[in-house]
């Protein structure tokens, strides 16, 4: 049996689904609530087996990048804790002299982390 291929825009229509049924349109409804449109809903039934699961497994990276950055602060603290411990005065810029090259590499990635905002989740995005 022939694998069925992905419909992007049937993923990225589901991915921006919440699934609550309207029966005032008979429809499902976006993210922000608008409820989907006749030709929306027809695609959206249209889903295959692999469109689910690419739907899943772009969910759960999501779900994966939010943990990360939730648990970014507790990681910073952890990764910089061996170098402030060395230091006399404990400061990141004397803690950084320390650093091998991926050392400052993890730093900036945890860095990065904790002070850019949070993405939103979007299809095809994670």
């Amino acid at each position: 049996m022939p694998k069925t291929e992905v419909q992007p825009s049937v993923v990225a229509l589901l991915c921006d689904s919440d699934f609550k049924y309207r029966p005032d349109t008979n429809t499902w409804t976006h993210r922000d609530g608008r409820p989907f449109s006749k030709e929306e809903q027809a695609l959206a039934l249209t889903a295959t087996r692999a469109d689910l699961e690419e739907v899943q497994q772009q969910l759960a990276r999501y779900r994966k990048y939010r943990k990360t950055v939730d648990e970014a602060p507790e990681s910073l603290v952890r990764f910089l804790a061996p170098f402030m411990s060395q230091l006399t005065e404990s400061k990141l810029g004397n803690a950084v002299k320390l650093m091998g090259e991926d050392d400052r590499l993890e730093l900036d990635r945890l860095l990065g982390l904790v002070t850019e905002p949070v993405r939103r989740f979007a299809p095809y995005a994670f």
